[in-house]
């Protein structure tokens, strides 16, 4: 389950690339035995499982010297994603694809992984699904070390330059409608990185989490317009601004996306056994 269009996940592919937070990346990628940290660990005895894989953004995100020895499990619900990652992949690295529904954990491909990863996935969850995927890791790391690395997740704060009157109440209706059952239950929504960090703590891991905020500006003016009309689309369905208040937001936003700038706050999320 990335939830997620192809045209969507590829125009927002750089800024996410930015956003992630360098260190936890390089802590991961240690924990798996590539990259300048890697440690005593051969690469050739780690399998990462990717959730939501999409096409292959966290694979992309985490390829450093010897990522291709790796085994890559890539896991979404979306098969015309997963082919789009092993047209752009499959030469190059050692992918197995798995159609899988992300709702049924004890189903998921964990089996001998040493890192568990996803992107932009867990803010689309409900606290009962993250409580039973923790509580497989748990369980799984008492005979096989492994980890999560759940890179940015939603934390609810997003800030307009220049600013409109009705930012905070679109904001508020838009964090609202993130909560909403996304075939999961509740969905995590802005909480997502503090709900992970305090499972995974309860769980026995040790968990690093930080900041990995977008920072868009002009150059990501099409980003921009999709956020915007994305967000109109979802405060629209019923959560206090009238249409017309919601039409003038909008109008301004999109009138600004070649000269504005937008901070979307997101969290990353690194646990170790």
């Amino acid at each position: 389950m990335s939830g997620f269009s192809l045209s969507w996940l590829n125009l927002r592919e750089a800024a996410d690339m930015r956003a992630r937070d360098k260190s936890l990346r390089d802590k991961a990628q240690q924990w798996l035995g590539i990259g300048s940290l890697a440690g005593s660990i051969s690469p050739h005895d780690a399998i990462i499982v990717d959730l939501g894989a999409g096409t292959g953004s966290t694979l992309r995100a985490l390829s450093a010297p010897g990522s291709q020895q790796l085994v890559w499990r890539l896991v979404d619900n979306d098969g015309d994603l997963l082919d789009e990652a092993l047209r752009r992949h499959g030469r190059d690295y050692r992918i197995e694809d798995y159609q899988n529904d992300l709702a049924v954990i004890a189903e998921l491909p964990l089996g001998g992984a040493r890192l568990v990863t996803a992107s932009a996935l867990f803010d689309l969850l409900s606290a009962v699904l993250v409580d039973t995927l923790v509580a497989r890791l748990k369980v799984q790391c008492k005979t096989w070390p492994i980890g999560l690395y759940a890179a940015l997740n939603y934390d609810g704060t997003t800030n307009w330059n220049p600013q409109h009157p009705y930012d905070a109440a679109v904001l508020d209706a838009f964090n609202t409608d993130q909560r909403r059952d996304k075939g999961t239950g509740p969905a995590l929504g802005p909480d997502s990185g503090s709900y992970l960090t305090m499972t995974l703590q309860q769980a026995g891991f040790t968990v690093h989490s930080a900041h990995s905020p977008w920072q868009l500006g002009p150059a990501e003016a099409d980003m921009m317009e999709e956020l915007i009309n994305g967000m109109s689309s979802a405060v629209g369905e019923g959560h206090g601004l009238d249409a017309e208040q919601l039409q003038q937001w909008r109008d301004f936003r999109l009138a600004h996306v070649t000269t504005g700038t937008c901070t979307v706050g997101h969290v990353d999320v690194l646990a170790l056994p």
